[in-house]
């Protein structure tokens, strides 16, 4: 009988505890798994770009993506991240052009089918993202090296373009 009491009252006294705090995670590893789910996103493309900044477990998203619902469906899949506490979405729909979409496989086929740019393309989420909105283009993501950022650079002035915006960083400037 007191050994049945014994175990009621530390088990009441185990519900009645408040759960031990989580340690919290940092904006940094948060952003990285926001990033990732970001990336994970199967209709995430070359030709969208999100930029993620996160502040108190809270993430705005910026930059560019092609349709209406890869802007909706990636903010959903932020706020499922474990850590986020609110998303702002502040990105932009590139406006539905068949001459921009042109343009966009032109300039992928410029810079993805030039030798020094074969290893990316054959990733499952390469590193150079084009953006092409009413002609003006611009090039975002990561390349290795200062050549591999000034060569896409060159690679991207194809016929159509008015203008070309070099926003490629090196791995190193992480």
């Amino acid at each position: 009988m007191r050994t049945t009491w014994l175990l009621a009252l530390t088990l009441t006294a185990v519900l009645a505890s408040p759960a031990p705090a989580r340690a919290q995670i940092s904006d940094n590893d948060l952003g990285n798994l926001v990033a990732n789910a970001v990336v994970s996103y199967a209709q995430f493309s070359i030709f969208d770009d999100v930029n993620i900044a996160v502040s108190g477990r809270s993430v705005t998203l910026s930059g560019w993506v092609t349709m209406p619902v890869k802007r909706t469906e990636i903010a959903e899949r932020v706020k499922k991240v474990d850590g986020v506490r609110d998303v702002v979405n502040d990105i932009e729909v590139l406006p539905v052009s068949p001459t921009d979409s042109a343009l966009r496989t032109k300039l992928a086929r410029a810079i993805y089918g030039h030798p020094s740019f074969w290893h990316y393309a054959q990733m499952a989420s390469p590193p150079i993202h084009i953006v092409v909105d009413r002609g003006r283009v611009t090039l975002a993501g990561r390349v290795n090296s200062e050549v591999e950022r000034m060569l896409a650079y060159s690679l991207a002035q194809v016929p159509g373009t008015f203008s070309v915006t070099n926003r490629l960083k090196l791995d190193r400037e992480r």
